[in-house]
């Protein structure tokens, strides 16, 4: 298990530098197995950095697409796979582990596609009036996979949001719910930015939404 201080969806990247050596010694177990997957999880309290954390029981696992050495540590390329929960957690010796179970996977429905258009749009806008503020980490021209349920995970994944917000979707029982939550937070999160025009209001493209 890798408890990180920021939310990993299913279909999105996951880039790290590894330099502990408790998660190198991780790693090299893991290529001596043979398997390439590991547990992300959100920390709830504490640092990434030296253990004792408070961790979140909800996670993603995540497949290791490339591992290279590099400058003293590990870079280490993965993508989000499927949802986990934690069922216990073992001793962190050396390294995090945890007895865990899949999640069921969400499943697409054709009706929902007007839906899934309408989280797209407000992602995008949303990342674009974030950019006059930032420099974010997605740009609001991302390309999204063509699978409407692929593209769902990764709108949650790129949508301007807290880690806290993230961490609720990762929840989500259903794709409507999924999609009904993203649009939810991700207004809630664009009303935040524009509350810095208090006289002119938001722009116009988010009035009367």
């Amino acid at each position: 298990m890798f408890p990180l201080g920021s939310v990993l969806f299913p279909h999105m990247p996951l880039h790290l530098r590894v330099f502990e050596p408790r998660y190198a010694v991780m790693l090299a177990e893991l290529m001596k197995s043979g398997s390439s997957e590991f547990g992300v999880v959100l920390i709830e309290r504490g640092q990434e950095v030296g253990g004792g954390e408070h961790r979140f029981g909800v996670g993603t696992v995540a497949e290791i697409t490339d591992l290279q050495a590099q400058g003293g540590m590990l870079a280490l390329a993965a993508r989000g796979a499927r949802r986990i929960t934690v069922q216990e957690w073992f001793a962190d010796e050396p390294y995090p582990r945890a007895d865990v179970a899949d999640l069921p996977p969400l499943e697409w429905r054709s009706e929902l596609e007007e839906m899934l258009l309408r989280a797209e749009q407000l992602v995008r806008r949303t990342l674009a009036v974030a950019s006059e503020f930032e420099q974010g980490r997605w740009p609001p021209d991302i390309a999204l996979d063509d699978d409407p349920l692929t593209c769902t995970w990764q709108l949650a994944g790129v949508a301007p949001l807290s880690a806290l917000d993230q961490i609720a979707l990762l929840h989500a029982g259903s794709v409507e719910q999924l999609l009904a939550d993203v649009i939810e937070q991700t207004t809630l999160a664009a009303e935040a930015m524009t509350a810095v025009w208090p006289d002119q209001g938001p722009p116009s493209e988010w009035r009367g939404r």
